[in-house]
């Protein structure tokens, strides 16, 4: 599948993709804002790669896109499974609308990726009808829905070989380190991948990740580079080609068939990068990464208990999910409430000022509160929090957690001074006040009722009914040629 960013038209679709009626839209149309196009290709022994259908069939793919889209869609084994498939996903959603159709995008928002999870049914599962083409049918793309979450997988199956190093690999994406997974399969590849995205939940991931890349795509130049340092980024691979052209990385893992040692399968082991050849590497995990935390060795207890219980995956991976959960958590919240503690006390916010503002982030101060309020108070696990703390405060996970809690604590600021407004008594403040202030009065309090509905802020209906009356009764109280201009009809 090819996929298109956000704001692609399809050619066809009524002006403004999505924004045309319900009734003239077609499904697709509305579709067409996430997905360009669907490519179907097929391999030839003899001819190659070769692409058999596009849909919808008037999408112009140029020559170019369809060569790198027949090499993405190569097989990189036979597979004679039986049975759905998964794919995973990721659309680089653009700043702006395209203004050209085909146009190579320059800049994307990597603070919102979306990653959707589908499932490729099988032919017995198609009906005879065509539902994309039925206009009656009602629209699904017109209600809420709810995408299940990637990381839900079977957390214990996908990391059991790296088990005895979770801790380093948690820190590692904790902070926002290169790594790369290299493995026998794009299936392990991408179980591994996205297993780590996970492992610092409740903590979004804001890292930028490929569960599995190929010489074929087009940031291969950008990460193989050795003129820049490797980004923010989980990578996962299956090419032994990767060994040399990665090879300045500074975190690699290299994993094989799980195999079975004991309760638990062979254990990846830490080795030093001087020891990462290009022929016949070896598993391990191969970094220079000094880890600030020891080792916790209670979850391993828990999950050898589970094993010599015969419990199923899902409650091991529920045992580990729960571990991973507790550590980030516990590592999160001082940091949170630090944050807090930034906000202004509801008392200071009056209707006739603007909004107090939250105070600005002081890294020293934090870490001042930190050495009372650390998680190294009442952990089990030992090391240099501190230095951790420090490390992170430089990662893009820090950056994205702290842009969307300033977005979050100036929506509550902003939701706080509205609805002061809508509890005062503006009729006894413009008594004594001039024209002039009171239109000023009238002009704020309109972009505040536009901003509330804007954003959605968290005001009841009845609190923005109620300013709405308060600014139709100080428009009242104007004379009648000032009433005409602010009230025009």
């Amino acid at each position: 599948m090819e996929l298109g960013s956000g704001g692609m038209e399809a050619p066809g679709s009524p002006p403004g993709g999505v924004g045309g009626s319900p009734g003239s839209r077609r499904p697709w149309d509305i579709f067409s804002a996430w997905l360009q196009c669907v490519c179907v290709v097929t391999f030839d022994l003899e001819l190659g790669q070769a692409m058999e259908l596009v849909y919808p069939q008037d999408i112009r793919i140029t020559e170019k896109e369809k060569t790198s889209i027949c090499y993405l869609s190569f097989p990189d084994s036979y597979s004679g499974r039986l049975g759905d498939t998964q794919f995973t996903f990721r659309m680089r959603r653009s700043v702006g609308q395209r203004s050209c159709q085909f146009q190579e995008d320059e800049k994307y928002n990597r603070e919102a990726p979306v990653t959707l999870q589908v499932r490729i049914p099988s032919r017995s599962n198609l009906t005879e009808g065509n539902a994309i083409e039925d206009p009656h049918q009602e629209d699904p793309l017109d209600h809420p829905w709810h995408i299940t979450g990637i990381h839900e997988l079977d957390l214990f199956r996908s990391l059991q070989s790296v088990l005895m190093n979770l801790q380093l690999l948690w820190e590692l994406v904790l902070l926002g380190e290169p790594l790369v997974v290299m493995a026998p399969s794009p299936t392990i590849s991408s179980e591994i991948v996205l297993a780590l995205t996970g492992c610092i939940s409740p903590l979004k991931f804001y890292s930028d990740f490929r569960p599995y890349f190929t010489i074929h795509d087009s940031e291969f130049k950008e990460y193989t580079t050795r003129t820049q340092a490797p980004p923010s980024l989980l990578l996962g691979v299956t090419n032994p080609f990767f060994i040399k052209t990665l090879q300045h990385w500074p975190h690699i893992l290299r994993v094989g068939e799980p195999r079975m040692s004991g309760d638990l399968p062979k254990q990846i082991k830490l080795k030093k990068m001087t020891k990462l050849k290009i022929l016949d590497t070896k598993a391990g995990m191969y970094t220079s990464y000094k880890p600030y935390l020891h080792k916790d060795k209670t979850v391993m207890k828990q999950l050898l208990k589970g094993l010599q219980k015969t419990l199923p995956s899902s409650t091991l991976s529920s045992i580990l999910r729960r571990h991973l959960f507790e550590l980030t958590q516990s590592f999160i919240l001082p940091v949170e409430r630090y944050m807090g503690s930034l906000m202004p006390h509801y008392s200071s916010i009056t209707a006739w000022k603007n909004p107090p503002q939250v105070r600005p982030f002081q890294q020293e101060e934090l870490m001042k509160t930190l050495e009372h309020t650390g998680p190294q108070l009442g952990s089990g696990i030992k090391g240099d929090w501190m230095g951790l703390y420090r490390r992170f405060l430089k990662s893009p996970h820090f950056e994205g957690w702290y842009r969307q809690k300033q977005r979050e604590m100036s929506q509550r600021l902003e939701t706080q001074h509205l609805q002061v407004i809508c509890e005062a008594n503006i009729a006894e403040w413009i008594k004594n006040k001039s024209e002039v202030e009171i239109v000023d009065l009238v002009l704020k309090l309109r972009d505040k009722l536009l901003r509330a509905h804007r954003q959605h802020l968290p005001v009841s209906a009845t609190s923005l009914q109620r300013l709405g009356c308060h600014i139709d009764a100080v428009i009242c109280s104007l004379p009648e040629d000032l009433q005409s201009i602010l009230h025009p009809n």
